[in-house]
């Protein structure tokens, strides 16, 4: 086989030609040294019958697209945007952090470039639309653009008017505006990322999606865990891609993946997975540590809103902030506590003239940890720079049925070493809550290889060295480190400690923002 990039065809050496003749139209016969050989146009149609001949022809986007963007794709990343292209209705089950999102951009850019795609609509997670979805965009696909639907239902109806390439909404909100999704027949490429979130059918934002699926004719499933409580998880996510696949009743899907040993109990059948990996195609999967030319480790951004209470403190403790500023009394000496003083609202804490803690619910930041743990599928350590704040974040984690233990400066040594021992060891706890300088040199934690942020703090040594937890000998897996801000000053932070410069004169952009 031979693959002609300036005709864009597939010669082949064959010995019985009619085989592919017969079926492929556009095939053509034509002799070369006095050898019979066939020319097959490399388009998607013409490659997925000669797979289904048993060709192994590549996507023609591996010979015939300009991969656009600052680089070139991982392994990983070029195999997933191949099967995309070549599965209108396909499963991506790749880790979190391999690179699926930008996969799936690449895709959906080499159709739209061979005229098989008009637009696109992003369905993904709040914490990932703008920082995930559209910084992707903007950074690799200059030539498209994009509008996220977000907020009030006529401001979102209005964006939906614009006439752009790709339209990106959270899940929620996807209901807000399913009759006017369902009047958009240009959109002909839905992705669902993390899909898993739409495990229940009986939700109605299960049912608005599925509504706005029918008829589309790309649809794509993105997450790296698609059955994070049980194999009957599978069924809902399958009945939105492709419904052939699996009955149309849960109880009966239930039945053939669970057993029931008691009133309240049921367990996994031995073939459970082979069931779900049956119904859950066509899928393509690659985990981290497959990825062998991707970085050791991965610094994502995930946002999480300010809830109304966050936000007043917030605005309030700026305000009070710029007068200080404006009579001098925040030096280069004490800017960095004083700005901790907007980390902490943003953490859902805030401390009075006496010290006392005053704890402000951070839903939506524990919402999105909570949400980031379920992504990664395996063990994570949680840092929590503030001692306020970590009980709360730990007992709202372990309320969602999470195994957890805690690490401050109060925890002794004996309760440590335990708590230590434990996760590298045994199946629980599934997640360690710690403020970062409790446990940031000398340790090796690699049972977990996801971190998260809880929020930013400003020592570069602290950051790096808690990082390095996961980062140690006997590591074999790809690390990740995520991190979760709700404000442009969080966000900046972040910037500088993955660069390793000082936090100085944030603050004041922090104060001129609000």
């Amino acid at each position: 086989m031979l693959i002609s990039t300036v005709h864009q065809k597939i010669v082949l050496n064959l010995g019985r030609p009619e085989r592919v003749l017969g079926v492929i139209p556009t095939a053509k016969k034509f002799q070369y040294k006095g050898v019979d050989l066939v020319a097959v146009p490399h388009k998607l149609d013409e490659t997925r019958v000669l797979r289904n001949l048993g060709f192994q022809v590549p996507s023609p986007i591996r010979h015939h697209y300009n991969w656009s963007g600052t680089y070139k794709p991982f392994g990983a990343q070029a195999d997933t945007a191949e099967f995309l292209t070549l599965h209108p209705r396909a499963f991506c089950l790749n880790d979190m952090g391999t690179g699926k999102t930008l996969a799936t951009l690449w895709a959906f850019d080499y159709l739209r470039s061979i005229g098989k795609a008009r637009k696109m609509l992003v369905v993904s997670p709040l914490s990932t639309l703008e920082r995930t979805w559209g910084d992707e965009i903007f950074r690799h696909f200059p030539h498209l653009n994009f509008a996220v639907l977000y907020g009030a239902k006529a401001r979102r109806q209005k964006l939906l008017g614009e006439d752009v390439d790709l339209y990106l909404v959270n899940h929620d909100g996807l209901k807000v505006i399913e009759k006017d999704l369902l009047a958009r027949t240009d959109i002909d490429v839905v992705v669902v990322d993390e899909i898993a979130s739409f495990r229940n059918a009986s939700t109605g934002r299960w049912k608005a999606l599925n509504a706005v699926l029918a008829g589309r004719t790309y649809v794509w499933g993105l997450t790296g865990t698609p059955t994070p409580n049980s194999p009957v998880d599978a069924w809902a996510q399958v009945r939105l891609i492709s419904p052939e696949r699996v009955t149309r009743y849960q109880g009966k899907f239930r039945d053939s993946v669970m057993k029931q040993i008691s009133q309240f109990r049921w367990v996994a059948r031995d073939n459970a997975t082979q069931i779900v990996q049956d119904a859950m195609q066509p899928a393509i999967r690659f985990s981290r540590e497959d990825c062998i030319d991707l970085p050791p480790c991965t610094f994502v951004d995930r946002y999480a809103e300010l809830t109304d209470d966050q936000q007043a403190a917030y605005k309030e403790m700026a305000s009070k902030l710029a007068t200080e500023i404006n009579e001098g009394q925040i030096l280069a000496v004490n800017e960095a506590v004083k700005l901790s003083k907007l980390v902490q609202i943003a953490c859902g804490v805030v401390y009075a003239l006496d010290g006392a803690e005053q704890v402000i619910p951070a839903t939506e930041r524990v919402a999105v940890v909570k949400e980031v743990i379920e992504q990664a599928g395996g063990k994570t350590i949680v840092f929590v720079p503030f001692k306020g704040v970590l009980a709360w974040v730990a007992a709202e984690l372990e309320a969602s049925g999470l195994s957890v233990a805690t690490i401050s400066g109060d925890t002794s040594k004996s309760a440590r070493d335990e708590i230590f021992g434990s996760f590298q060891k045994e199946a629980t706890p599934r997640v360690l809550v710690a403020q970062p300088a409790a446990m940031s040199h000398g340790l090796t934690l690699t049972a977990a290889n996801t971190v998260i942020w809880y929020a930013p703090i400003t020592s570069n040594e602290t950051y790096e060295q808690a990082n390095a937890r996961v980062t140690r000998p006997g590591q074999k897996r790809n690390q990740l480190v995520v991190n979760v801000y709700g404000t442009d000053v969080e966000r900046k932070i972040y910037a500088r400690l993955k660069d390793k410069q000082s936090s100085q004169g944030l603050l004041l952009d922090a104060v001129r923002a609000c």
